[in-house]
Order: C-alpha cells, then structure tokens, then sequence
C-alpha cells in the first residue's frame, strides 16, 4: 500500500490499495501532473519482483483526487478531512455493479468456482436427509451368518459389523442416517436375513419438496469481469461492467506467445491456444492492462463509454475523456 497525505486548511489523503488494483494504468493517463506510473506490473503478477503495481510521487502530486475518481476497481482512495470522495456529493461516481438476485439463485457455487478474484462467497444449507426417505430396516440375527456382504455393498456404508472378542464378527448394525432405502442389502444377502422397505419410494409424490437455503453475497473486490453472469445457469448473477466498447488485435502483427496477456489479465479472461492469445469478450472489462503489458502493440482497446457519471467540471471531463478511444 502506498499513499500521499497532506495537512493543513484541509487534510487529503490519496492512498493505493495493491490488492485491488488491476494494473491497468488508467489513473496514469488521467493525472495532471503526472505523477503517477505503473512499476513492472508484469514482474511483480509473476512473483518475479515485490512492491505496488503503482507509484506516487509525492513531490509533484497536488492530490486533486482526479485519479481515484478514474478508477473503476476502487483500487484508489482519496479522502478529505477524513471522508472518502466516493461518498460526496459533488465527486464523479462509477455506477458500474454485480450482484446476485437471492430469490432465483439455487446456490450451486458455480459463480464462486470461476470468480477470478475469489469474492464471491456462499453457504448452503441441506435438508436433513431424512426429510427426502422413508423406509424401514431389519436384520434377523438369527439368520445372518456375518458374512459381510451387505456391508461391501452397502452404497451409502451404512452397515457395520462387529466382533465382540476381537476375532469373529458375531453383531451387526444399521445407521438409519445414511441408509438410503435402496435395498442392495436386501438383494445381496445370501442368507435372506434382511428385510426392507423403501416408503419413501412408493409415496415420494406426496412429499414436499426439500428446500435447500444460505446465502450469497459478492465482497468489495469484485471487478465486475461477468464471469458469474457467464456460467449462472439460471440468470440469477447480473453484471454491470464499467466499460463498454470491444477489444481487437491487429491481424498483420504476429502473437510471440510470450503469455504477458495471460499473466497480467485480473478477468483470467485471456488464453492461450496453439501459442497465440485468445480474447473472451464476454468476460473482459476493458481495462487495457493487456494492452500495455503486450510487447508488440497488437492488442487494442477501445473504450465507447463508461459508466462514470456526476462530472461537474469540464477539466475533469476532458481528463476522463482520455480514457475513451
């Protein structure tokens, strides 16, 4: 984490949080003063060098905050007297969003398996399994021979045999919790000691449906990439991206497949196939960190429109600007 701070009339602090930026060096083409630049963003996502992606200096920064409003990813942070600008008024605010409708969702997890940034986080909570069987069971020990047969076959490993003098099996049990009811026991027994039933079977139209609840909910590192809207199989996870536009490559330069894209890619949204780089447009942001990582310059990103809204002052527009194509 790096930051700025300043005393006086007013007290400002402009600080960078490593964890949430995504190297995309936005803040950069927005500033000023140009005070801010991006360190070997590459080096530091390979684990090949430590530090921020981001640098301040703090001799040349006038701390005009201009650079956290720029940022989609809430990676910066700029505070007055202690409040944060996202929180006033008269500052520019990102509209961009993701979240996940509780009502359709199914809790299937699928969302927090491909979240690229792990902040999608869920419990669920099953039914008792005996609200979904019914059944009964019973062995006549005076015909079970301890064979063990039903307990190898048993699916749900709820038969248990035991030996009373350590040598020779002579009881036997049922865990009514894990049976199932499926009567392999009862078909396999050689000796025809086990008797059972499955109810729950005969009369499962009558039963209500077992209803499996928890919760859901998307943590403050989302970067709204869509990959939960992508594979949601039942329309529950919408995302609101902070750009719009498309990505291209140039078709006349050559991929060297030297995996940068790959490397420094937040959206895991860039793959490699027959070493040349390949672009998932339903899941990139448009951050433009490929962009600048890529030694050949064949990667373009062209931004249409973003989802920044309530900038009052036409120097500010004309920075932010900057940021479209």
């Amino acid at each position: 984490m790096v930051f700025v701070q300043r005393d006086g009339v007013e007290s400002r602090k402009l600080t960078h949080s490593n964890d949430m930026c995504v190297a995309c060096g936005i803040c950069t083409d927005c500033c000023p003063t140009d005070s801010l630049r991006l360190n070997d963003v590459l080096a530091i996502r390979r684990g090949q060098a430590d530090g921020d992606y981001l640098r301040i200096d703090d001799e040349t920064c006038v701390l005009c905050g201009l650079c956290a409003s720029s940022c989609a990813f809430g990676a910066l942070t700029f505070e007055i007297d202690g409040k944060d600008t996202k929180e006033l008024a008269n500052y520019p605010n990102w509209t961009h969003d993701s979240n996940i409708d509780e009502d359709l969702c199914e809790l299937c997890g699928r969302c927090h398996e491909v979240c690229p940034q792990d902040t999608i986080f869920y419990k669920r909570i099953l039914p008792e399994r005996s609200a979904l069987l019914k059944g009964e069971i019973s062995i006549d020990e005076d015909k079970c021979i301890y064979c063990q047969v039903c307990a190898e076959m048993c699916p749900a490993e709820a038969i248990s045999l035991e030996a009373s003098n350590g040598k020779l099996l002579d009881s036997i049990s049922v865990d009514e919790d894990k049976c199932v009811y499926c009567l392999v026991c009862k078909r396999s027994c050689p000796q025809e000691a086990i008797k059972a039933v499955c109810s729950g079977c005969m009369y499962s139209d009558t039963f209500e449906k077992a209803e499996i609840t928890g919760d859901i909910f998307i943590g403050s590192e989302c970067i709204n990439c869509g990959w939960c809207e992508e594979v949601c199989p039942v329309d529950a996870a919408k995302v609101t991206k902070p750009f719009e536009g498309k990505l291209t490559v140039a078709e006349d330069i050559d991929c060297v497949g030297c995996c940068s894209c790959v490397d420094i890619c937040a959206c895991e949204s860039v793959k490699m196939v027959d070493n040349v780089s390949n672009f998932d447009a339903n899941t990139c942001m448009l951050c433009g960190a490929c962009a600048k990582v890529c030694p050949t310059q064949r990667i373009n990103v062209d931004r249409t429109s973003m989802k920044l809204e309530n900038v009052a002052s036409a120097s500010w527009k004309a920075a932010f600007d900057k940021i479209l194509n």
